[in-house]
């Protein structure tokens, strides 16, 4: 009887109503070192509060810049998961043996386009159709994207892969609000030469991580246009850049096209007063930042500063437990200095044997913003160190020599 049942009523009561979804489910999520945790959350729970309740369980410092990656590794495929997205619902379009993965990491340039708008579209990529009747203001450029009324226009030249081929070949494309589409007649613009490519209201933007090498394409820029229900390769739309500002440009208006406003809520939603999460516990919403550093005790009211006593207050203990652990007790003369000398090794910034590729993909995963930066021993040259940093979008490595 239970066999011939599309479901099974809950409670014994005749006239229960019968649970077709589940109110809880169970998700693991992998952190950058490749360690994973199984929670169970609510069914409706979102990629804001997934983060949210690891950066309770980890005891991260919470600087808005954690996020909840999608990976799909039988693809080489990754992109960052919405804060407002519903993290059951992207785990119901993968298939049974995709071994689709969730990966909590920082991502730095997640909302950066907000605040550097320029950085992220250049002036010969973007215009505004004549629908407008003005000239486009830079200066409200977030705005003209976020707005239903305008008509922003992506428009340059990128690499398709030919569907059934393995061969790449250069076009002229226009994203716009109704879709992506090619030319094929040069840089025309007319509807008779453009073909369309791909719409986003049932579709994704995702980063290749490894287009040279899986997709044989010409550079390692690579991006594609994934319908949600899919999950073949067969139905990927594959498209490369020629560097990386470019690519992001694309990648950055897709994903504006696709969700508009809510992007822009997202990005603000941290920096507004907001009710008490239901992830934190009555203690945790009552405790409050103070300072014992002077004569009398304060309350630290401004956010920003108590960020900055937390990170440091971690340095601090990292530094300590450093310490603890190198000198087995009480620490001689030279162990003191030794400390001293190697005091960088505890600092979040140092990674010590990390290659230059490897730095370059580190810091490509965090987001290529101004300023992001690590340290590393040179490989090349014993005894010094090398300072690994993003400047306008591009990795540039300085070797420090100590004198």
């Amino acid at each position: 009887m239970l066999c011939t049942q599309p479901y099974i009523s809950c409670g014994a009561c005749p006239k229960s109503q019968p649970c077709l979804l589940p109110s809880t489910g169970v998700i693991k999520v992998y952190s950058e070192d490749n360690t994973s945790r199984a929670v169970e959350v609510p069914s409706d729970i979102t990629a804001r509060d997934i983060c949210q309740l690891f950066i309770l369980k980890n005891h991260c410092v919470d600087d808005h810049s954690w996020t909840l990656f999608e990976q799909i590794p039988h693809l080489s495929i990754e992109r960052t998961i919405e804060d407002h997205e519903s993290v059951m619902e992207v785990q119901s379009g993968w298939g049974m043996d995709s071994h689709c993965c969730l990966y909590f990491r920082k991502n730095y340039a997640k909302y950066e386009f907000f605040k550097k708008p320029l950085d992220f579209f250049p002036e010969h990529m973007v215009s505004i159709s004549s629908e407008t009747n003005g000239i486009m203001n830079h200066s409200q450029l977030i705005q003209t994207f976020l707005s239903s009324s305008s008509c922003p226009e992506i428009h340059g030249f990128l690499h398709a892969k030919e569907h059934g081929r393995k061969s790449w070949k250069k076009f002229y494309f226009v994203l716009r609000r109704s879709g992506l589409y090619f030319s094929n007649k040069g840089t025309s613009k007319e509807p008779r030469h453009l073909q369309f490519i791909a719409e986003f209201s049932d579709s994704d933007v995702y980063t290749l991580l490894s287009a040279k090498k899986v997709y044989g394409a010409p550079t390692d820029y690579g991006f594609c246009v994934k319908a949600s229900k899919s999950s073949s390769a067969r139905d990927l739309k594959l498209l490369c850049a020629d560097d990386e500002q470019t690519r992001t440009c694309w990648v950055t208006a897709m994903r504006l096209f696709k969700y508009g406003m809510q992007l822009y809520q997202n990005f603000i939603q941290p920096y507004q007063k907001q009710k008490s999460s239901p992830m934190r516990s009555i203690s945790e919403n009552s405790l409050v930042a103070i300072d014992f550093s002077g004569h009398k005790t304060r309350v630290i009211e401004n956010p920003s500063e108590a960020l900055s006593v937390a990170v440091e207050e971690g340095l601090s203990w990292r530094r300590k437990s450093c310490h603890r652990l190198s000198s087995h007790g009480s620490p001689s003369a030279s162990q003191s200095s030794m400390s001293s000398i190697a005091i960088h090794m505890a600092q979040p910034w140092f990674h010590s044997k990390l290659s230059r590729e490897e730095a370059q993909k580190l810091i490509t995963q965090q987001g290529l913003v101004d300023g992001v930066f690590l340290v590393r021993d040179s490989q090349s040259n014993p005894r010094t160190f090398v300072l690994s940093l993003c400047h306008t979008q591009k990795i540039k490595h300085f070797q420090i020599v100590p004198k």
